[in-house]
């Protein structure tokens, strides 16, 4: 068992912090070499012509080892999941009537494109909704998605785990699914990959898109991609030089090029080269290899058991463990637990927490403990 990381990071002792589903808490390391890197720039004449790619390489490599990807080159480098997301759908022809497949209160940059698209082309967005009581619900809404996929089913776009609370989806099972129909699988790895083993291996999707700042431990605006290799030829949202073949001789820039790169890299964004936050995100990432995914989930919940048992028996609901992630739970109250009375409590203690919908969203890390849990359950 891997033990408590807090002194990696500058979380006060005040402050009992169970929310990086918001936003990671920043490593002290990745914080150390954004500031040497924002630095560097003091210098414009050490930034070599080199320095353009090689990062850019490294990080790609690293997002393939973490997430079981075969070949880097699959990787793009994106500033955010909508950005990403509309890399795919503009490489997709819909016919009329065809079904785009979302979850229930998705979040919002893994739908607005999927609304416009299906607009345009004629499509319909079908949403799967959650059973409408707790019994079995993360069973039942796992079994919900596999019916709806049919042979209307254009694309599945969903996440690994639910933003909100947390709930685990199947995505083996649902892969599977989709094959036999024929139809596209998109996910969303925001809220999970980094904090929940992901392999591209395994599962085969056809993109997995994820943005740098919550659970990769990187900074904001950045992030990345896997395209699988159906997206070998397809067409980019944006153009830009760096993207294009051969685009590392500064010489041959106004020799206008119409290949791009090998594979995914034609969907990076402009100015993917970033000195200050690649590095940052790189470093995040190696943290991430060295600690592995499984253990971070393994920490997560014997830190959380004994609270989540005691939730449980005042009533509240949260998923059954084999239906959610271990960094990302929802709590449900009933309705004796007066949601605006614990609000209070939480803020009284500097406990910091998020709601979406009607779920209190618990998100705890390596650099929580046992104590904050305690604090936290206190409260009810």
């Amino acid at each position: 068992m891997i033990d408590s990381q807090k002194h990696l990071f500058s979380l006060p002792d005040y402050v009992t912090y169970i929310n990086g589903a918001y936003m990671s808490a920043q490593l002290k390391s990745v914080a150390s070499i954004g500031i040497a890197c924002l630095k560097k720039k003091n210098t414009p004449y050490s930034i070599t012509s080199e320095d353009f790619f090689t990062q850019r390489t490294i990080l790609k490599k690293r997002f393939a080892t973490l997430i079981a990807a075969s070949d880097y080159q699959n990787i793009a480098i994106i500033p955010s999941v909508s950005y990403g997301i509309a890399n795919v759908a503009n490489n997709i022809k819909l016919n009329i009537g065809d079904e785009i497949l979302v979850v229930d209160e998705q979040f919002p940059s893994n739908i607005y494109e999927w609304k416009r698209i299906a607009e345009k082309q004629h499509a319909t967005i079908k949403i799967v909704k959650p059973p409408m009581d707790f019994k079995n619900r993360g069973e039942g809404w796992n079994e919900a998605i596999l019916k709806a996929i049919t042979a209307k089913t254009a694309v599945v776009a969903m996440p690994h785990v639910h933003w909100a609370d947390g709930t685990l989806f199947d995505l083996v099972r649902i892969r599977e699914k989709t094959k036999q129909v024929q139809s596209l699988l998109v996910i969303d790895g925001t809220q999970s990959v980094g904090a929940l083993p992901f392999s591209i291996e395994e599962i085969q999707p056809d993109a997995l898109i994820c943005a740098g700042y919550k659970w990769l431990m990187g900074p904001y605006s950045i992030g990345v991609a896997y395209y699988s290799d159906s997206f070998n030829n397809g067409e980019p949202i944006e153009n830009n030089w760096v993207s294009r073949l051969h685009s590392e001789d500064f010489t041959q820039l106004t020799q206008y090029n119409n290949h791009y790169q090998p594979k995914a890299d034609r969907y990076s964004m402009g100015e993917s080269s970033n000195f200050i936050l690649l590095p940052m995100l790189i470093k995040g990432i190696e943290q991430l290899l060295e600690w592995q995914p499984k253990n971070i989930q393994a920490y997560c919940e014997n830190i959380s058991s004994n609270a989540i048992e005691q939730l449980r028996a005042k009533d509240c609901f949260i998923e059954n463990d084999s239906y959610r992630a271990k960094h990302l739970f929802g709590v449900y109250l009933p309705e004796k637990i007066d949601m605006e009375t614990i609000k209070q409590k939480l803020i009284e203690y500097n406990i910091f927490v998020s709601y979406r919908g009607k779920a209190i969203r618990v998100s705890p890390y390596l650099y929580n403990t046992k104590a904050d849990f305690d604090a936290f359950l206190s409260c009810f």
